[in-house]
């Protein structure tokens, strides 16, 4: 069985994000300034394109993620016990 998680502790997101080779990122074109931008978890190895996205840093993505009152929702494992990438960005309750 699969569950998810949410948080909005940056220390944890950080860690599963490295964890699952992901990096902090944005949708290119929708940031007018660093600290702006359409937030998504960016898994290059795993990914054939990349040309939407643009790697950004942890302090101007946590700033954009907290300034939305934002958590993260995401998971470990699926349901057959295989590692999880699901995330997705959800209003923080």
């Amino acid at each position: 069985m699969s569950s998810s998680k949410q948080t909005h502790d940056h220390a944890t997101i950080k860690a599963w994000v490295e964890k699952h080779d992901g990096v902090p990122a944005i949708v290119a074109d929708t940031a007018k300034t660093k600290s702006e931008g359409i937030l998504r978890i960016h898994f290059p190895k795993h990914s054939n394109s990349s040309s939407d996205l643009k790697e950004t840093d942890w302090d101007s993505f946590f700033k954009t993620f907290d300034d939305h009152k934002l958590d993260f929702l995401y998971q470990d494992k699926k349901a057959d016990g295989k590692e999880s990438t699901f995330h997705k960005f959800v209003d923080r309750e």
